[in-house]
């Protein structure tokens, strides 16, 4: 059986590793925006841009990784190589990219809508793009949960409602799921950031053309510090997955809060239901108690009582009235044991209006007040 198992397991393996596709379908974009497709070999990509294999088989979920004057990205979908003179897009063919890849990302690595008064680099370009990129899909994201979920709480956290409704507890769990999964999300992009923005070598090494474009080196030695425009630019949006991050946490915060308040809706309704199963019962034990005259009555034996007419409502009218004095006493009885106590008694506080040396007089007369209350109080025992 052990033959067997290891014989199955290898037998998988191969048919994962024939499943995947040996070739990449990639995208090239240059500097001045041209692009173009082709597939080529996984060995001949490699070889040409002189990484290694593990280079590029992108195990992480996100990363940013320099390796031979290279950028390797992966961001989800999305698996990048940045050069100082071209961006490729591996495996491009994904219905979630189409719309970036051919609509705005171009335009963006051209250098269009730029706010400053020098070019950056390429590689500036290329990381801002897919930065941005993400950044507008997590933002996407919150933004149809948010809505969502503020509905289904605003439903859910009716004091009218003796009941929730299913249905919108299992939407508010799909989108406590989706939130969970959004905040981990987050969680990694910030990490992945901010152990870049740690080590200063690492972001020496994110910039390109400081080492290999001569005049980069010269306007990098001459005042323009690439290396802190590229801390910047990591900084930036480090700042915006951390504002996203408190808006799902907020969130977060919300839908606890309004579990608890469906919790204590829910049980001030069990509450009162109890109570009333408490009063019926009540109201069945007295009845039950002053019922046993008439079972008495009732019985097969003879008595002079039986033939007064008037005994059957002085008996009746007995049963009645006991009961009821019975039940009356019991709901007093019941009533006192279920009030709430009484708030203890809080003096009056002082306005913070008041200076400090103002409040502080007033704490010691306060302090020899009571003092000598107590001390007249003593002497009057």
């Amino acid at each position: 059986s052990g033959k067997l198992h290891r014989c199955a397991a290898t037998e998988a393996s191969q048919a994962t590793l024939a499943s995947v596709s040996p070739v990449f379908a990639v995208m090239k974009l240059d500097k001045e925006g041209n692009t173009t497709y082709f597939e080529k070999k996984k060995t001949e990509l490699y070889q040409e841009l002189g990484l290694q294999a593990r280079d590029l088989r992108f195990q992480h979920l996100m990363s940013i990784a320099t390796r031979n004057n290279r950028i390797i990205v992966r961001m989800e979908f999305l698996k990048a190589v940045i050069t100082p003179e071209f961006l490729l897009i591996l495996d491009y063919r994904n219905l979630n990219l189409e719309h970036w890849l051919f609509n705005e990302l171009v335009s963006q690595l051209a250098g269009e809508g730029q706010l400053v008064t020098y070019s950056l680099p390429f590689e500036f370009r290329a990381i801002e793009a897919i930065l941005q990129y993400r950044i507008s899909k997590l933002q996407g994201r919150l933004n149809t949960l948010q809505p969502q979920i503020l509905e289904t709480l605003e439903a859910l956290v009716d004091p009218k409602l003796l009941s929730v409704d299913r249905s919108k507890l299992h939407i508010l769990l799909q989108n406590g799921k989706s939130l969970s999964e959004l905040e981990t999300d987050l969680k990694v992009f910030k990490e992945t950031i901010l152990e870049i923005l740690d080590e200063e070598e690492l972001i020496e090494e994110l910039c390109l053309s400081k080492w290999t474009d001569p005049q980069v080196f010269e306007e990098s030695t001459s005042g323009i510090d690439h290396a802190e425009e590229m801390e910047l630019l990591l900084e930036n949006y480090y700042r915006q997955a951390e504002d996203l991050a408190n808006e799902a946490r907020e969130l977060r915060v919300l839908i606890d809060d309004s579990e608890s308040i469906i919790f204590i809706n829910l049980d001030s309704h069990r509450n009162v239901m109890m109570r009333l199963n408490l009063q019926l019962t009540m109201g069945t034990f007295s009845l039950s108690l002053f019922g046993l005259i008439g079972v008495a009555f009732g019985m097969n034996l003879e008595s002079s009582l039986e033939e007064d007419p008037r005994i059957f409502w002085l008996v009746t009218g007995i049963m009645f009235l006991g009961s009821g004095l019975i039940w009356r006493r019991l709901l007093s009885f019941l009533g006192r044991h279920l009030e709430p106590p009484l708030p203890p008694h809080v003096p009056a506080v002082l306005k913070k209006s008041q200076p400090a040396a103002g409040r502080v007089e007033i704490k010691n007369n306060l302090k020899a007040e009571t003092f000598g209350l107590s001390r007249s109080t003593l002497t009057n025992q």
